[in-house]
């Protein structure tokens, strides 16, 4: 059986690669296991000299988001009570923003959902020119909730946020750079070149001092209100029937949804 996510310790750097190439990198529970997983050795790289994580998504799409297909097998128990799902779900994002080392995500093709959400848990976001950037949740009757709208408003504004997450729909890399989303634009055939660039800066500083930097910065903001109320809203959605559609919708490749037509 292949990994789902692949890692190894490439001297400094502690590469990290979602590998499900043939479903977009689309996260399913044994991808959300296996990403931990990865960011547990991570940290325990940490104290054996990693210096920085490069997240990375195999194929030609970082990650299309949450996998639809799971949805339909959650029983009535899980749809009545959603907040398991999401906290475990939220957990991961903590993981990566808490991580010992910074973390780079390389991103290419598309962001979306769930994967621009633990993006947004990242350090610094870098891209190639003609990717394509978004939170379309709200296409699906919900909401994102893993971060999405709490980690967001910090990273580009309420006005910028809101234009997101309410529309559901992409922006592109040069976009994304203008309003803060991403630290850097590159053409594809130059991406892996400024990776490295930011990875030497990096690691020309002191490790510990990074390391504490980093904390110090993310401890500012008071991440766990918001992430709260991010997983109550999303219970509710869950339960009602425009998020059912939505998601049939979206697999048979019904869309745009008429959300007159009920």
């Amino acid at each position: 059986m292949s990994e789902l996510v692949k890692s190894q310790r490439l001297g400094e750097i502690f590469e990290i690669t979602m590998n499900r190439p043939e479903a977009r990198n689309a996260f399913n529970e044994s991808m959300h296991a296996e990403l931990s997983q990865a960011f547990e050795r991570a940290e325990r790289e940490f104290h054996r000299g990693a210096r920085v994580v490069l997240l990375r998504g195999a194929g030609r799409v970082f990650s299309a988001g949450i996998d639809l297909k799971q949805f339909l097998t959650f029983d009535e128990a899980l749809r009545d009570n959603l907040f398991p799902v999401t906290q475990r779900l939220q957990a991961l994002a903590d993981q990566i923003e808490r991580s010992s080392l910074p973390v780079i995500c390389v991103l290419q093709g598309y962001c979306l959902g769930l994967g621009l959400e633990l993006a947004l848990a990242c350090d610094f976001r870098i891209a190639a020119q003609r990717t394509k950037l978004g939170l379309p949740e709200t296409r699906l009757g919900i909401i994102p909730d893993v971060g999405g709208t709490t980690r967001l408003v910090k990273l580009i504004g309420v006005a910028r946020a809101k234009d997101l997450v309410l529309t559901g729909r992409h922006i592109d890399a040069s976009d994304a750079l203008e309003w803060g989303l991403l630290n850097a634009v590159y053409p594809k055939a130059e991406l892996e070149r400024g990776v490295a660039q930011l990875v030497k800066s990096l690691v020309a500083a002191a490790p510990l001092a990074v390391s504490y930097a980093k904390r110090v910065i993310n401890d500012i903001a008071d991440n766990p209100r918001g992430l709260h109320i991010e997983a109550w809203a999303q219970a509710q959605l869950f339960r009602t029937s425009d998020f059912q559609r939505a998601v049939l919708a979206m697999l048979s490749k019904r869309y745009p949804i008429d959300w007159e037509g009920k």
